[in-house]
């Protein structure tokens, strides 16, 4: 099965598609389920499989650290590694460089910095990155890129971004051809829209197999992501795959949805579900809340989970009180489970040119 993307349909702007891997077809717009540390926190692959997960994310920066890459290529990457036989898509670890290493310094050749682990000095290049998403055998690869904070020091941002240019033509030298993978790159430029189009044109100049925007969801507001998601977006190949990284709340990626971006990526779904936050139809609740202490009724039987249909909200406030470790295990399952249904829930309504509607009967509850 040779790679692809294929645009099924439009529904004003949010987009119906397929993205054609050796391992299996993502429907689009799909999300993907963090697993960091080649694990979807909590869950095992089978449970991740029935919440109808098609495509993970798996994390360059920490399997780097631990258990490091020769560990995972000697027995032919991540997906034999993990036992997940569905596609991967490894982040380059420009954001954690940012966002968890210390002591970080930026140059032209890298990043070097100390691992938020044991303190140990790190070098990472574009070359690096390449080389080790190669070695972890992942189905989409991302440039390696520098991820600055938010920022309104315009100066910062486009420095930032001309190094980031540089690193993306770098990360494509490196990648040579492979028929069998895609590579991503990664439109910058913070909030700055004129920055934002200067380095999509320079991107598409060096030509990849898809285009994401990164930088966004770094503590900016919603309706400045929002705009700055919906300017981009417009210009951006229609016949290559969108992805927003990083992003975000079920409100997010509606919105993000309606202008125009295929493919989402966040923790938010395990690592609220392991606190007692829950995503539902209604709205968000917490089960670590005593009211749920005489509501025994389960989780969210819309869902097509076990965890939400044949668990109580009672018996999930009982386990967080207890600090059970299942817990986590039943609200994280329920948590993405969800969040597949919306996106289930989404294609259909594209599929049906019904969109509009959908959007204006969930986001105001789905956004608080």
């Amino acid at each position: 099965m040779s790679i692809s993307f294929s645009l099924v349909s439009e529904d004003s702007n949010a987009r119906l598609g397929k993205i054609i891997t050796k391992r299996g077809i993502i429907n689009t717009p799909a999300f993907m389920p963090v697993g960091t540390a080649a694990t979807v926190k909590a869950l095992t692959v089978d449970q991740v499989n029935q919440t109808g997960s098609e495509v993970i994310l798996c994390n360059t920066y920490h399997l780097f650290l631990r258990p490091g890459v020769e560990r995972i290529e000697r027995v032919g990457g991540l997906h034999k590694f993990m036992n997940y036989n569905k596609p991967i898509l490894t982040d380059s670890g420009g954001f954690q460089v940012m966002s968890l290493s210390k002591n970080t310094k930026i140059t032209e050749e890298g990043a070097t910095f100390n691992s938020h682990i044991d303190g140990k000095k790190i070098f990472i290049s574009p070359e690096i990155s390449i080389d080790i998403q190669k070695k972890l055998n992942a189905d989409i690869i991302m440039v390696f890129d520098e991820c600055p904070e938010y920022s309104k020091d315009k100066k910062r941002i486009e420095d930032s971004m001309n190094l980031s240019l540089r690193w993306a033509k770098r990360s494509k030298d490196e990648f040579g051809l492979n028929k069998d993978k895609y590579l991503f790159g990664i439109v910058q430029g913070g909030i700055f829209k004129d920055l934002r189009k200067i380095c999509l044109m320079e991107l598409q100049d060096i030509d990849f197999n898809g285009y994401a925007l990164g930088g966004l969801a770094v503590g900016e507001p919603q309706y400045e992501m929002f705009e700055t998601v919906e300017e981009i977006s417009v210009l951006m190949p229609k016949n290559k795959p969108r992805y927003l990284m990083g992003t975000g709340t079920p409100g997010d990626l509606l919105g993000a949805v309606k202008r125009g971006i295929d493919m989402f990526d966040c923790v938010l779904p395990t690592r609220t579900g392991r606190t007692g936050l829950a995503f539902t139809w209604d709205g968000k609740i917490n089960l670590r809340n005593a009211q749920y202490a005489k509501d025994d009724s389960p989780i969210d039987i819309r869902v097509n989970c076990p965890a939400s249909q044949l668990y109580s909200k009672n018996y999930i406030n009982h386990l967080f009180n207890c600090n059970e470790i299942l817990a986590s295990t039943l609200l994280t399952w329920h948590n993405i489970a969800f969040y597949q249904d919306l996106m289930s829930k989404i294609r259909q309504s594209i599929s049906e040119f019904k969109f509009q509607e959908f959007f204006n009967q969930h986001f105001e509850r789905l956004n608080n």
